[in-house]
């Protein structure tokens, strides 16, 4: 009888062992995950800040241009024809034809058009990169408690706390799957937005 006791005792420990090292395996995963997240949306949040940052130097540039060209034009008002009005024309159609390469110039990607699609496409990326990050930190988090119960049953030979601890392992492994594939399912957690200059009304010209 006591022989019996052993057998079933070591045969249970021996599958909760298993289950132990199945949750570890899948919270490596994890961990790993939410680290590569992290650090894409920290990357993805340095990175839109500078294309922001080009966007706003482009968008004083082009503001200060079309000034001065306006400020010639009105300077040039009942001057007669001559070289010097010729002149002026020839630099107010220069800064003018600068300022419209400033707002947008498809050839280099370096107007501001063209970097507002750039910057608001890295704020997408970071946006899930965020987003997965806080759905994997829920998966590893429901993870730990599980190996921290199914641990719990080997010692004290409380069975249930194995299937709650194993409970736990499948909802971290369906939240690491949801951080994989659909970041955005959990309530959008993690969503926060860092909001370009264009949304904080930092832009101090039109285009």
């Amino acid at each position: 009888m006591a022989e019996a006791l052993e057998l079933e005792f070591n045969e249970r420990n021996k599958r909760i062992g298993i289950l132990i090292a199945v949750l570890a395996g899948v919270l490596a995963f994890t961990e790993a995950g939410g680290q590569n997240a992290s650090s894409d949306a920290l990357r993805g949040t340095i990175e839109a800040s500078n294309t922001w940052a080009f966007f706003q130097a482009k968008t004083i540039r082009m503001t200060t241009l079309r000034t001065q060209a306006r400020d010639l034009e009105l300077s040039g008002i009942g001057m007669g024809p001559g070289a010097k009005r010729d002149e002026i024309n020839k630099t107010i159609a220069e800064w003018r034809a600068t300022a419209d390469r400033y707002d947008s110039e498809p050839e280099t990607g370096e107007g501001r058009k063209e970097l507002t699609a750039r910057a608001k496409t890295i704020e997408a990326a970071r946006d899930e990169a965020a987003a997965a990050n806080g759905s994997y930190d829920l998966a590893s988090s429901a993870l730990q408690l599980g190996i921290l119960l199914a641990s719990a049953a080997v010692v004290t030979s409380v069975l249930w706390l194995a299937y709650i601890g194993a409970g736990l392992g499948v909802l971290g492994a369906i939240f690491g799957m949801l951080a994989l594939w659909a970041p955005f399912a959990v309530g959008g957690y993690g969503r926060e937005r860092v909001e370009g200059p264009m949304r904080r009304g930092l832009v101090v010209g039109g285009g």
